[in-house]
């Protein structure tokens, strides 16, 4: 593995690690919305990663979807015990209260149910922690996105917005951060910091960005993005939406290249998860 990047170290630095003494709870809440009858997959490995990080997990999605984790969650029970509750969609409001990071958009369509969905809770909710991604970005009203938000858009998506009106400067100077997914993510943030000075106040310019270099040809399969966003959010609970931002692009693409090492670009979404927690546990330490 190459050294890791001054840039990137000063935030690895003062992420939220769960005190020894810490009880259920105390690290992190995320609620994931996402899947549709078309795709089953996409909010489940967003799930998976999630899961790895915080100490409750909700998720809520389409009856097939939901009923497919249920029985998922029952069969592991016994061995694995996850933290996750599966939820109906009229329960959603209530555990949005609830969580402390809402994410939705993995496995959502494009279509007008999935924007009158989206814009009508995150108008509800403009107060909490959103990470945006796939279906619910290509569709949500960019005014509407709230101040709190981390985008995960790749080029096509972010086109998209910006065609819908997304102005990326104001959105930016109100607090949202975007992860512009890529060969190099370029992550735009009004309190990045700069590498000399990791307790800076002042920021670096929003409208250059900090490219997180990395990855590799299996980074291209299906589920990879969903596995980003998933790791984003996760750290967002117990973190600041830079350094989360700043983690999760820098270890999705790490992970992806541990995974390189060992078996070149023969590795899956599901490979990526698991490689996740290893790759950020030897990164901290």
């Amino acid at each position: 593995m190459l050294p890791i990047p001054t840039k990137i170290s000063t935030y690895l630095q003062t992420l939220h690690i769960p005190a020894p003494d810490s009880h259920k709870g105390q690290n992190g809440k995320v609620l994931v919305i996402g899947g549709s009858e078309l795709f089953h997959a996409a909010s489940k490995w967003s799930l998976d990663v999630v899961s790895k990080f915080v100490d409750m997990v909700f998720y809520s999605s389409v009856d097939e979807n939901n009923e497919l984790v249920s029985q998922k969650l029952y069969k592991e029970a016994k061995e694995n015990f996850w933290n996750g509750i599966v939820l109906p969609r009229e329960k959603i409001n209530e555990y949005c209260v609830e969580a402390d990071v809402i994410m939705i958009g993995p496995g959502m369509e494009r279509t007008q149910e999935t924007a009158t969905f989206t814009n009508a809770l995150v108008s509800a909710f403009p107060e909490k922690k959103w990470v945006i991604d796939a279906g619910a970005l290509q569709m949500i009203t960019p005014s509407l996105i709230p101040s709190a938000s981390i985008l995960t858009p790749h080029h096509q998506e972010f086109s998209r917005l910006v065609e819908n009106g997304f102005n990326q400067d104001s959105a930016i100077e109100k607090g949202v951060v975007v992860v512009l997914k890529g060969k190099e993510d370029r992550i735009f943030s009004s309190t990045l910091r700069t590498p000399n000075t990791p307790d800076a106040s002042t920021t670096l310019n929003p409208l250059y960005p900090l490219l997180i270099a990395g990855g590799n040809a299996g980074m291209t399969k299906g589920g990879t993005g969903d596995v980003l966003a998933g790791v984003i959010a996760g750290l967002y609970a117990t973190n600041d939406a830079t350094t989360a931002a700043v983690v999760g692009s820098f270890i999705n693409k790490r992970a992806g290249d541990s995974l390189y090492e060992q078996v070149g670009p023969y590795f899956n979404a599901s490979d990526l998860v698991q490689s996740v927690p290893k790759v950020l546990w030897e990164s901290i330490k």
